[in-house]
């Protein structure tokens, strides 16, 4: 059986993110047995990209777990030097697709390119087939939504710089629900603490907090049936567009020309940066700072007029 691995273990956005790419070598190699290496969390949600066989748990720039002969072609989606380029080099593939590193050949990377045509161009490039950026499709999880139609309220990002104020997203979300809407604050265990402060802001009662109650493929399929999602530059917004459900995105310290949804009319995006923030930041970014609750209210209340 010939096989092709691709290595993408990184977070939920990331993930996303290099779907259509994964499309794209999938229609390359369209008789090969297509691995995902990426991380245990998220084999759940890899499991719904259709171009995959089979998901490979995988820990970040560590070796892979492959007891099997070489694959016939491996492809990395990790990153552009040989830091990731090794873990699959280190397979011994007949044929090695990456970014032109030290010691390895390939497309030249570009640092001000959209995450998603970055993968795609790789793709496109290195194996000589059309890779569509706006296939970013992704399967409807098979277990039932503990809500359908909701106001999703996701306050939550990686790091706290890209973190909006929870007051103000208490105020976004008590907005919605006096306008009629069944609000629900999402996030994962975590984040359980930050969204029952959003819903006690709010004014909402115990079961408006989903954090830490739902499995990473409930939270998707929440999300596949949500009527508007309001998040951070997070892996939920990324959801949002996978499953085209309206949305706005707030953006701080990155620039959404490099990480934002694509140009459909159900997505918004707010930022007031220049690029110069830190992503991975211990404090609120000052761009996504400056996003006031009347530019988020105003944003849904659009999309929800236009639904």
């Amino acid at each position: 059986m010939r096989t092709a691995v691709v290595l993408r273990p990184l977070g939920l956005g990331d993930l996303l993110t290099g779907v259509p790419a994964i499309r794209a070598i999938r229609a390359a190699v369209p008789e090969h047995h297509l691995v995902l290496a990426t991380t245990a969390a998220l084999a759940p949600l890899a499991e719904l990209v259709d171009a995959v066989d089979e998901v490979l748990p995988a820990r970040e720039l560590e070796p892979l777990d492959w007891d099997r002969p070489p694959p016939e072609l491996a492809v990395d989606l990790h990153g552009k030097g040989p830091a990731s380029h090794v873990v699959v080099d280190s397979l011994h593939p007949d044929r090695l697709l990456t970014f032109a590193s030290p010691g390895y050949r390939g497309p030249v990377w570009r640092p001000d390119e959209h995450e998603v045509r970055r993968w795609c161009r790789l793709v496109s490039e290195g194996l000589g087939v059309e890779a569509d950026p706006d296939a970013l499709d992704l399967a409807v999880p098979a277990v039932p939504p503990p809500v359908t139609g909701a106001a999703v309220v996701h306050p939550g990002a990686a790091y706290p710089g890209r973190r909006w104020p929870p007051d103000r997203f208490a105020a976004v979300a008590r907005h919605l629900a006096d306008a009629g809407h069944d609000v629900r604050i999402t996030g994962g265990p975590a984040e359980e603490p930050l969204a029952r402060a959003v819903a006690e802001g709010a004014g909402l009662g115990e079961d408006a907090v989903l954090a830490g109650r739902t499995t990473s493929l409930e939270l998707a399929a929440v999300i596949a049936a949500a009527r508007v999602v309001v998040s951070g530059d997070t892996g939920v917004a990324h959801l949002a567009t996978a499953y085209r459900r309206p949305s706005v995105v707030l953006f701080g310290p990155v620039s959404p020309a490099l990480w934002g949804p694509p140009p459909r009319p159900q997505h918004v995006v707010l930022w007031h940066g220049d690029g110069t923030g830190d992503p991975w930041g211990t404090e609120l970014d000052p761009a996504l700072a400056t996003i006031t609750v009347g530019e988020v209210t105003e944003a849904l209340d659009g999309l929800l007029r236009a639904r």
